[in-house]
């Protein structure tokens, strides 16, 4: 009888063996294929050293080419706020009637400052012609910087030339709605701290 209770116990102890060692077998197979499957997805030759410091270079010459308030603006929210033309006939020479939103790899949108209200969302690529082994999408920095350039130099022909929908079909309105809070407590909280600082 405890002969029979011993060979069950060591024939259970082996089948417990074995099992784990097809279980992990099981795991190293599917860690392997998801490795291939990342490889597979990523573009060729992409090195993602290369793509860190290509942003890098993009975020310096942006910082270049904004004044300090974009460039707070990008670094610290994400995106950068440029003001529309203003109109011949706006009285008093106030503030344009909208503004835009740049977003890195995203479309444009349009708002109005005074209430808010989103007005429409621009579709415009800037693409690396000369990008290195088939690399096609420029680093984040300097789409944005390919949009602001054409927002504040030829407004009227980027406008023109872009693709645009309602607010909705690329960006979350609910989203675009919190970046615009975010950007008036980010000017509220950096108009303070300049009253502090000239006091």
């Amino acid at each position: 009888m405890i002969g029979l209770l011993t060979l069950g116990l060591v024939v259970a102890a082996l089948a417990a063996f074995v099992g784990a060692g097809t279980l992990a077998a099981r795991a190293r197979t599917r860690l392997r294929a998801r490795r291939a499957a990342r490889a597979a997805a990523a573009p060729a030759g992409f090195d993602p050293g290369r793509e860190r410091r290509a942003e890098q270079r993009a975020r310096q010459l942006l910082r270049s080419c904004v004044d300090d308030e974009e460039w707070e603006m990008y670094r610290d929210l994400g995106f950068v706020r440029v003001d529309g033309r203003r109109l011949p006939d706006t009285p008093g020479g106030g503030p344009a009637p909208y503004a835009y939103l740049v977003y890195p790899h995203r479309p444009i949108v349009a708002y109005e400052p005074d209430s808010g209200r989103l007005l429409s969302e621009y579709c415009v690529d800037f693409p690396d012609v000369a990008g290195e082994r088939g690399r096609t999408r420029l680093p984040a920095s300097d789409d944005v910087l390919a949009k602001w350039m054409a927002l504040t130099s030829d407004e009227a022909r980027l406008i023109a030339r872009a693709n645009m929908h309602l607010v909705g079909r690329q960006h979350d309105p609910a989203h675009v709605r919190r970046d615009l809070w975010r950007l008036g407590e980010w000017e509220r909280l950096r108009g303070a701290g300049a009253g502090a600082r000239a006091a």
